[in-house]
């Protein structure tokens, strides 16, 4: 099992299964800088029986990245727009900061095709 919801027990059994329901939908990102692997995506379970929201760590996800990996935080310099500060803001980020991979595990989550609602 991949993830069980905490509100009405619905589960998934894969991390596909998981992105592919029509009922989840990713609402956030709530950043942890000490660690970025241990940041929590936040998903929406859209089923109006339920209608919770579940947590999980990035690095459940991390895999789906396979672009450049930066080292250098800019975080609060010039450079930095700030995405990471905004639970809610869902965009990609195009400085080359070591935050910048989440931000396109998002885009890929965000864009993965959805099935048939069960």
């Amino acid at each position: 099992m991949f993830k069980k919801c905490t509100c009405c027990g619905h589960h998934w059994g894969s991390r596909e299964e998981f992105l592919s329901d029509p009922q989840v939908k990713l609402i956030g990102y709530q950043v942890n800088f000490d660690k970025l692997d241990t940041g929590y995506f936040l998903f929406n379970h859209l089923n109006q029986r339920c209608l919770t929201t579940l947590a999980m760590q990035t690095g459940f996800f991390r895999d789906l990245y396979q672009g450049e990996e930066y080292h250098e935080r800019l975080t609060g310099t010039l450079k930095c727009p700030g995405h990471c500060l905004h639970n809610d803001n869902l965009k990609s980020c195009p400085v080359k900061c070591d935050c910048s991979f989440v931000r396109e595990v998002m885009q890929i989550v965000l864009k993965w095709p959805k099935g048939e609602a069960a």
